[in-house]
């Protein structure tokens, strides 16, 4: 620990408390390496203020310091962005004392959740006031608000409701010299300039920590329905979405899914079943909703919606779920896939997207044309269909040493996906940011001017550069490559 680090624990604990901070080597130990175990960091404390006013008092005193700080919710991210450097230099910055819901009212359908709330209990209490918070994903029972925000989380409901983006109302956060920016009000027309709200989001705290949000709510759910479909490719699975399109608005989550995937999951996830009698190349989740007692079940709107598709040829067979339990079981299965490859062996994830009409075709030959330039490796798609987000691995060899083939051969293959994404006019970065993992490929694959905007945003919000270093953009340009 530097000493300025040191002055700055202890004016911490001083101030706010023994609970405010933490040299402890074990307690600090879980939060050093990311969710998939792909990155390690070093942090000689932990800090973790209780409320907005001492997260402000903390950035403040670190920035008069020039200590470094990397600001951590429930550390579910996939792309490294939460994850301290390796050599000490950054403390880490917990938000997860600050979990209280401020407010939650159906009338004017806003909620206001601390940074440290974590998702599943947001959806609870939304669904406890007759409304829902509509965004879901595998980690809801440890990801947090401000996590969601900074990396402007996607998961299984953007076909209808949008990223975190799209549901966030007003931000609260601590801008680099400690000052608070409070834009809670969720104003419908504010044409003051800039929006800095909209700034924060997404740039991984690296521009200022969110320390709450207020976050909109739909009506809650009357009845929904859950099905798995299985059909020969993901161009029918795009048919067949247009076609529930065209009969309905109701349809909020369309999941696909390659048959090896499933049986990933089936073999490395205790208590999964396969939802149909037989294997299909392709399978898809669907899942429509009402929030209207007296409007058509939505099971049986599906049934009547499935039952042509399934007579044309489109869909080759379906099962619509009997019960809630079955509805979780399908479910289960599809929020368990990163458990089951993390499981399964050494894999390079990607979190791209390209066009909704193109992803069938990407899905299909950027996978042969992965396999083939890179003998004995396994490419499998799977993701959001009906928003164009592809989560594309590309799985080791067997009996390859991990290290050694993430080191020689992932920055090769990585490469060769990107620029298949860039050439279908796509994204490298669909819904898990940019964090340490995708940095360099960033710069690589922009055009000068966004690198250059990105790099002045930085440099006039947090010149020092404390917040988050290393991660999404940095200040110096050679500082850019890892």
């Amino acid at each position: 620990m530097t000493p300025a680090q040191r002055q700055l624990v202890e004016t911490v604990l001083q101030r706010f408390g023994p609970k405010a901070a933490t040299t402890d080597a074990d307690a600090i130990a879980p939060w050093l390496s990311d969710w998939r175990g792909r990155y390690h960091g070093q942090a000689p404390a932990l800090l973790s203020p209780g409320s907005t006013d001492e997260v402000a008092a903390i950035v403040a005193l670190a920035g008069e310091a020039g200590v470094a700080l990397v600001p951590q919710g429930g550390n579910t991210g996939m792309v490294g962005g939460a994850t301290p450097p390796e050599d000490g230099s950054a403390l880490l910055l917990s938000l997860r004392r600050m979990n209280r819901i401020r407010a939650l009212s159906p009338v004017s359908n806003l909620a206001v959740a601390e940074a440290g709330v974590i998702l599943a209990d947001l959806r609870t209490a939304a669904e406890e006031a007759g409304r829902r918070f509509p965004l879901d994903l595998g980690a809801r029972g440890s990801a947090t608000i401000g996590g969601l925000v900074s990396t402007n989380a996607g998961g299984t409901q953007v076909l209808r409701f949008g990223t975190m983006r799209s549901l966030v109302a007003g931000v609260e956060a601590v801008l680099p010299d400690g000052s608070i920016h409070d834009g809670l009000a969720a104003l419908k027309k504010d044409n003051r300039g800039y929006d800095l709200n909209q700034l924060l989001i997404g740039a991984e705290g690296t521009l200022g920590i969110v320390t709450a949000a207020t976050l909109r709510l739909v009506p809650g759910m009357a009845a929904r329905a859950v099905a798995w479909v299985g059909l020969a490719s993901p161009a029918k699975a795009l048919e067949l979405l247009r076609a529930l399109e065209a009969g309905t608005n109701a349809v909020e989550s369309f999941e696909i899914l390659p048959e090896k995937t499933l049986e990933l999951v089936l073999r490395h996830v205790p208590g999964t079943r396969r939802p149909l009698a037989t294997s299909q190349p392709w399978h898809v989740l669907i899942e429509a909703v009402t929030t209207d007692p007296a409007a058509e079940s939505p099971a049986i709107l599906l049934e009547r919606l499935l039952a042509p598709t399934l007579e044309s040829g489109l869909a080759d067979d379906a099962v619509i779920a009997a019960s809630e339990a079955q509805a979780e079981d399908f479910w289960r299965i599809r929020h368990s896939i990163s458990e089951a490859e993390r499981a399964g062996g050494p894999a390079l994830q990607h979190d791209i997207s390209v066009p909704v009409d193109d992803m069938p075709r990407f899905m299909v030959e950027g996978g042969a044309e992965a396999e083939a330039r890179f003998p004995g490796t396994e490419a499998v798609a799977y993701g959001h269909l009906g928003d164009g987000n592809v989560h594309f691995h590309v799985r080791a060899p067997a009996g390859v040493d991990p290290a050694a083939w993430y080191a020689e051969e992932g920055p090769r293959i990585s490469h060769h996906v990107h620029d298949m994404v860039v050439a279908a006019g796509g994204s490298i970065s669909a819904e898990h940011g940019i964090g340490q993992m995708k940095r360099a490929e960033l710069e690589r694959l922009s055009a000068p001017s966004r690198i250059t905007v990105l790099r002045a945003i930085k440099a006039a919000l947090d010149p020092r550069g404390i917040l988050n270093p290393g991660k999404l953009v940095t200040l110096a340009p050679d500082a850019a490559r890892p």
